[in-house]
């Protein structure tokens, strides 16, 4: 992978903004030309709820001019860059070393940062090529993330983590925060809430990102699915899924005997319409 400076006319237009700007950019690959920026950030020991939550927003945005930007790291930045690949979607690297191949961190995820690249992607850093990572050198790179881009998004965060590091810097810079919410029992829940109290911009499915961005939603973002051929008794389940439901609360909102709504909602899982996560029953 050929490593070359990324002269400073060319570094990202908010990056420029900051109030520490990095000195020079080494960059492998090139940067996206989209309209927005997103950074998504998150637990390096993401829970599957996490894992989930990352994969279908990011999924949903197939299509927008939105570059995915993310730290290389294990964990949810891994999680991320995959996601954006699947859907089609630029994704740009920001690790905490150098770039050369030798010292690129970490290395179990090499292959990921040459696929980035091969797909039209590009993994950027301020450190010198042959830089090994040290611990001061992740809330650095932390910056640039933050500061290249238009908004964050933390998905789990433990109150102290590096994670929290990024949604800090994106407050100090102006950036807009978002968060997920989550399992007020899980640790990496704790971030999340802790931003919410702050006023980040809660996010529970990818047009509630479309549209914190500014970006014009495709029509087909907001489409339901077609329910024309299920049951009387199916229908009344999806009208019940207006939002997401624990089994006992379908129960009891149906009113029938519960033998009756299990086989119902077996019998939606089965079709696929259904799908329980986290104790809770919502649409597909």
């Amino acid at each position: 992978m050929q490593i070359r400076d990324l002269n400073k006319k060319d570094f990202p237009p908010l990056l420029k903004e900051i109030n520490d700007p990095p000195k020079q950019l080494r960059i492998i690959g090139e940067l996206p030309k989209t309209q927005k920026y997103l950074a998504v950030v998150g637990s390096r020991k993401y829970s599957e709820y996490g894992k989930n939550v990352c994969e279908k927003l990011i999924e949903g945005l197939a299509g927008y001019s939105i570059t995915i930007v993310s730290g290389l790291a294990l964990g949810m930045d891994a999680l991320a860059h995959k996601a954006a690949l699947r859907a089609g979607l630029p994704t740009i690297g920001v690790p905490g070393s150098g770039l050369d191949e030798k010292v690129i961190y970490p290395r179990t995820n090499f292959f990921l940062a040459k696929e980035i690249v091969e797909n039209g992607g590009a993994l950027i850093s301020e450190f010198p090529d042959d830089f090994r990572p040290h611990l001061y050198s992740f809330p650095q790179r932390n910056r640039i993330m933050a500061g290249m881009c238009d908004a964050v998004l933390v998905i789990e965060a433990e109150l102290k983590s590096g994670t929290l590091i990024t949604s800090k810097y994106a407050i100090e810079y102006n950036r807009d925060v978002f968060t997920v919410p989550n399992s007020i029992f899980s640790k990496t829940s704790e971030g999340p809430h802790m931003l919410l109290r702050l006023g980040a911009t809660p996010i529970t499915q990818s047009s509630d990102i479309v549209s914190a961005l500014g970006l014009h939603p495709h029509e087909d973002l907001f489409q339901k699915r077609d329910y024309k051929n299920c049951s009387s008794d199916e229908h009344e389940v999806i009208s019940i899924l207006s939002e997401p439901r624990s089994r006992d609360e379908i129960i009891r909102l149906l009113g029938k005997p519960v033998y009756a709504t299990q086989t119902i909602i077996a019998s939606m899982e089965i079709k696929n319409l259904i799908e329980e996560s986290m104790g809770e029953i919502h649409l597909k």
